[in-house]
């Protein structure tokens, strides 16, 4: 190969490979901005109680309403006063509506009020008041409450 080639290659590999390494530096910085920016918002830390942690407050569309995705602590999911514990400090202050929604892994919890049926699969309790429509009611899975007749089964 033509020195003057072999030159002009590993220049060019060079500019390009240093204009990446900008590229990706930008990206980080700017996702550690947006992060920063993230955590300034909620300057109220997320409720929590003994066995239970509200991941998550997504609203149903533009409707002012939310559904609080809570994970429940592993090993603990039978025991119904967490959810009750959970309940009664997410909705107390709630006169019209509030949904609560209960999981035991993590990573099963929606990033949006609507689930996929991997994400539902692995709901533990669902929580429903909405006064407007005359229901109260929650529902846990088989496995939480395997003697209700009304569980969520998977």
């Amino acid at each position: 190969m033509n020195t003057k080639l072999v030159a002009f290659l590993l220049l060019a590999l060079a500019m390009s490979w240093s204009a990446i390494v900008s590229a990706d530096e930008a990206t980080e910085n700017d996702a550690e901005e947006v992060a920063a920016e993230v955590v300034e918002e909620s300057s109220e830390p997320l409720a929590s109680g003994i066995g239970w942690q509200l991941i998550r407050s997504v609203e149903l569309g533009k409707s002012g309403k939310f559904v609080n995705m809570v994970l429940i602590e592993r090993g603990r999911q039978a025991d119904k006063t967490i959810y009750s514990a959970a309940l009664n400090r997410l909705c107390r202050e709630e006169k019209e509506f509030c949904r609560v929604r209960f999981w035991v892994q993590e990573r099963f919890i929606p990033e949006k009020a609507s689930m996929t049926t991997e994400q539902n699969q692995h709901l533990l309790a669902d929580h429903l008041f909405n006064r407007e429509a005359g229901i109260h009611r929650i529902q846990y899975a088989c496995s939480v409450d395997p003697t209700s007749s009304e569980c969520i089964a998977h």
